[in-house]
Formats: C-alpha cells, structure tokens, sequence
C-alpha cells in the first residue's frame, strides 16, 4: 500500500500573514507614490515665472503729437527694458507713438479707459519694433490742449 502524504492544510493563520504582508506592500507603493508627487509638487515643479526680467529704464524726450480738429498731445514714454538689454533707440518708441496718437479726437484720449488701450497698442508695437526688448511702457507726460 502507498501512502502519499498530502501536504498539510494551510491554517488561517498563514493566509493572514500573506494577505497581511501584501497589504503592507501596497501602503509602502502608496506612500513612496504620495511622497514622489509631493516632492515634485512644492520642490521640482517648474515656477510658471519663465518670463522676462525688469532691466533699466529708459526716459525719452517728450513730444508733441497732432490731434484732430487743431488739438494735440504732449506725450512722454519712458521704457522698461529687460534685464541685459543696455540701450534703446528712442526713434522708434516716438514713431510707433506718433503712429498710435496722430488724428484721434481730444475727447478720446482724455478717457482713462481709451488712454489705457492705446498704451497696450503702444506697448504691443514697441515689443514688435524692439524684437521683445521692451516689457512696458510708461507716459510721463500726457498733456492734451
């Protein structure tokens, strides 16, 4: 006669410390994701700043521009330039603001929402003609009569 001996019955016990040791596994994955994703977050993350720096400022000379109906503007601009950038020909600030200025009527650009639009068109021409070397623009004069 043969006797085969069947291995013995695995006690509720062993299934625990297996099922016990899985789950511990699969907290530590977890926490190692969660700690990942934390540090990425508040240490590798990329800051959206990418942008340019301030540079100097540069004072143009100011100017007169014609209005319509025998009005006109004396305008002043100063110009940020970015950081590295050392000087600006102020010729072609003047002559994108001529451009901006001449023949809009006195009462238009005596509005401070009107003058706020034609500094953003002023400022998007400057960056255009200054291949993005000018970051803002600033009126120091603006006198209209």
């Amino acid at each position: 006669m043969t006797t085969t001996m069947n291995p013995p019955a695995a006690t509720a016990e062993d299934a625990a410390a297996k099922g016990g040791k899985g789950r511990t596994i699969g907290i530590a994955v977890l926490l190692l994701a969660l700690l990942g994703g934390g540090a990425w977050f508040f240490v590798l993350k990329p800051s959206g700043d990418t942008g340019p720096k301030p540079g100097d400022v540069v004072t143009l000379e100011a100017i007169q521009v014609n209005l319509a109906g025998g009005h006109y503007l004396r305008l002043g601009m100063a110009l940020q330039l970015t950081e590295g950038t050392k000087e600006a020909d102020g010729s072609k600030a003047l002559d994108a603001a001529i451009t901006v200025f001449s023949g809009l009527p006195v009462g238009e650009v005596n509005k401070p929402d009107v003058r706020e639009a034609l500094r953003k068109q002023l400022l998007d021409r400057l960056k255009e003609r200054y291949d993005h070397e000018v970051m803002e623009v600033y009126f120091t004069e603006y006198v209209t009569q």
